[in-house]
Order: C-alpha cells, then sequence, then structure tokens
C-alpha cells in the first residue's frame, strides 16, 4: 500500500472519469553535473534512493498501477541507466513502458512523447520523476476537477497558505495573484490536440530564459503589469495567457499539500523522506 494513503484516506482504486490511458514522465537534466545526484551518491537525480528504490521507479509503478493507464512513457536524457533497474526492464518487456531519450530542449522532448503517447486518441497526464510523493488521492482530486471543464490542457497548482499550513519550513516557488500565491503541482494533463499549442508557445520562446524582457513581451505587455500589479486573480491570468498561447488552459488548485513537494534540492530530498517515514509511523 502507498504509504500516503494513510494520510490522503479519500483516494479511489478506481479510474476518474475521462481520464488518461497514457502518462509520461518526464526525467531529463539540464546537466550530468547535477549537484543534488552528487550530494546524494545517485548516478541521475531521477534514479534518488527513496525508501530502498528510485525515485523514478515510484512514480512509475504509481502510475502503472493505476486503473485506467495502460502504459507509461519515460523520457529520459540517459535512458541506457535504466537498464540497471529489473522491475522498470520487466515493465518495458510486457510493453507497459516505453523509453525515449530526451533531447537538449525540454519542449521539444515533452512534444516528442505527446506525439508518441497518441493525443489524438485521449487525454494523457504529463509529471516528472521528481514527484517522490504522487499519490492517487492527487491524481483523484486532479482528474475529477480536470474533467469538469471544457479545457484543452489543465495543470495542477497548489495554494501557499496549503502549504505553509502544512509544510511551514519548506521552500517553494510561488506565483503570486491577486486572490492567492500558487506554486506548482507538476501535473499536467494534455486533453484534446491543441494542448500542443501552449508546449509549441513555450518552445519558440524557451531561448529566451536569460532574457526574461524577451519572454514577458510574447505573452504581452498589458497582461504583464496587471501580473506585476497582482490585479489578476488566479483564473483570470489563466484566461488571458490561454488567448496568448491559443488554447484553453485551466489551472487547478489542489488542496494537497504534498502535490508540491518536488525534489530540486537536498532539503526536498530529506522532506520526502521524513513525510514517508511519518506515514508508516516509523
Amino acid at each position: 500500500m502507498n504509504p500516503l494513503q494513510s494520510l490522503h484516506p479519500e483516494a479511489s482504486n478506481d479510474p476518474s472519469p475521462n481520464g488518461p490511458s497514457c502518462a509520461v514522465v518526464m526525467a531529463g537534466r539540464r546537466s550530468a553535473d547535477d549537484p543534488l545526484a552528487l550530494a546524494a551518491g545517485a548516478p541521475h537525480r531521477a534514479l534518488l534512493d527513496i525508501e530502498g528504490e528510485p525515485m523514478l521507479l515510484r512514480v512509475v509503478k504509481r502510475l502503472i498501477g493505476r486503473p485506467g493507464i495502460e502504459r507509461v512513457l519515460i523520457n529520459m536524457d540517459s535512458p541506457e541507466l535504466l537498464e540497471d533497474i529489473p522491475e522498470l526492464v520487466a515493465l518495458r518487456d510486457q510493453g507497459r513502458v516505453e523509453i525515449l531519450r530526451s533531447t537538449e530542449s525540454l519542449c521539444e522532448s515533452m512534444l516528442e512523447s505527446l506525439d508518441h503517447a497518441g493525443l489524438d486518441t485521449g487525454p494523457v497526464l504529463v509529471t516528472t520523476a521528481d514527484h517522490a510523493l504522487l499519490d492517487d488521492a492527487m491524481l483523484d482530486a486532479f482528474f475529477e476537477e480536470s474533467v469538469k471543464t471544457d479545457s484543452d490542457l489543465t495543470l495542477a497548482l497548489v495554494p501557499r497558505t496549503t502549504i505553509r499550513a502544512r509544510f511551514p519550513e519548506t521552500r517553494r516557488t510561488y506565483l503570486p495573484f491577486r486572490d492567492e500565491s500558487y506554486s506548482g503541482a507538476n501535473l499536467f494533463l494534455f486533453r484534446t490536440p491543441e494542448a500542443r499549442k501552449p508546449v509549441l508557445f513555450w518552445r519558440r520562446i524557451e531561448g529566451q530564459r536569460k532574457h526574461p524582457w524577451r519572454i514577458a513581451r510574447a505573452f504581452g505587455l498589458t497582461n504583464l503589469i496587471l501580473f506585476l500589479l497582482r490585479r489578476l486573480d488566479l483564473a483570470a491570468a489563466i484566461a488571458r495567457a490561454s488567448q496568448v498561447v491559443g488554447a484553453k488552459v485551466i489551472a487547478i488548485p489542489l488542496a494537497i499539500a504534498e502535490a508540491a513537494v518536488d525534489v530540486d534540492k537536498i532539503e526536498d530530498l530529506e522532506l520526502v523522506r521524513r513525510i514517508l517515514a511519518e506515514a508508516r509511523g516509523a
């Protein structure tokens, strides 16, 4: 049993309506010289040890064990490392898991994964290998709210107040809006082929990471000013962004603090290990 089920007893064993049959796990890295992996003694950040198994394997097992999800695609820059994980090799040989090699571009890797998954045949979930606390309660809440919308793409966010109430000591990155500040939950549900458009838009500007004003200009000066002045609530800001990218995007707030805990630094790894230890009563 997933230890987090004791924290989230509302988790269901039934597939959510219109949930995806395919999930993509992004496991690429920007550099082989990853200080977190080096500090933890792992060959790759995605393979950090979490309760005796690689972090990536935990995410894949959570997804592949969920009713309705028939296959999982892993997009990784060093797929040869996965040959040393017998469970993943077995899932690959069974046809339940497919492994794609990442490109240098995150957006390009995501587009290739979506195309390989077959977005035109049904919704596709995208998450990340460092989502070590991913559980059914998070997925249930995300899918159930997503299906109520007419969106092309839904994404999960967690309110700052929810995170601070549960983990007052943790440091996260927040997007400030008029109503609340939110942290990302690394859950994206691509529901229609139109959902590729936001990724295509970002691919055009991802090379401008060192020039934030060029990125801001792509979203429009008025939108930027309204955002900086915190004149927009979450729904209004996402609606404006949807107009820019050419697809209907809707943000789904999740009242589950653990959904915002990804493993970006050693403190996150320690927090994840502590949460799981508490969940099993250790």
